[in-house]
């Protein structure tokens, strides 16, 4: 019988809770330098298993689409797949909840040095993003520098605005790193969890309190 087969679509890859942490001890281990190389989305997903287990956040990964297009039926009592193909995700990466906010995200990674560029989201994607503020979600984007060895959450204004000014006269395809180190916030790896993204979010959890 011959193989399922996948057909990839082109395009990208793709701190501590103010709450709970207090109870918790933060692993003194040294961060393991040589698991550099996983990819942003693996790193998230080890992030946020360990969010799971430490009962801060349930945070998952969307799962990725598939539209079937052929199936076998070796017997009666049964169907077997034997092609189909990946489809584009209509949302963003991730979505959860923490501290009772919904949080909506994705994760894009560059090996450009001095910019990212903006064809890496997908329009969809960031209208979405955009319902989804407007509804009181707290959304943004997980950046990665590769090249940099660089992570940076990015702010879903910051994103919106470089977003839209790129269809006007003179806009720019990208965002400078300059800009992004200027306004957003840089992320440490860590041990466990690997990339510390929801100290920022309690940062924005924070103003969002204040302006209520």
């Amino acid at each position: 019988m011959s193989p399922l087969k996948i057909n990839y679509p082109k395009g990208q890859r793709f701190s501590r809770d103010l709450n709970n942490r207090s109870n918790q001890k933060q692993s003194k281990k040294p961060f393991n330098y040589s698991n550099r190389g996983m990819s942003l989305e693996e790193d998230i997903n080890l992030t946020n298993k360990q969010y799971l287990a430490d009962n801060l956040a349930v945070i998952h990964k969307k799962p990725t689409p598939i539209q079937v297009v052929k199936v076998d039926y070796p017997k009666r009592s049964a169907a077997k797949i034997t092609e189909a193909y990946y489809r584009r995700s209509s949302t963003t990466d991730y979505n959860g909840v923490y501290r009772g906010y919904h949080l909506d995200f994705e994760a894009k990674e560059t090996k450009n040095k001095t910019s990212f560029p903006l064809n890496n989201f997908h329009e969809h994607q960031i209208e979405h993003m955009k319902k989804t503020s407007e509804h009181g979600g707290i959304c943004f984007a997980l950046i990665s520098f590769s090249s940099l060895n660089k992570i940076f959450l990015i702010h879903s204004d910051f994103l919106f605005h470089w977003w839209d000014q790129q269809f006007e006269k003179h806009g720019r395809k990208s965002i400078p790193l300059k800009e992004i180190e200027k306004r957003n916030h840089l992320l440490s790896y860590s041990y466990n969890p690997r990339i510390p993204y929801l100290e920022v979010v309690d940062q924005l959890i924070e103003q969002i309190e204040i302006l209520d």
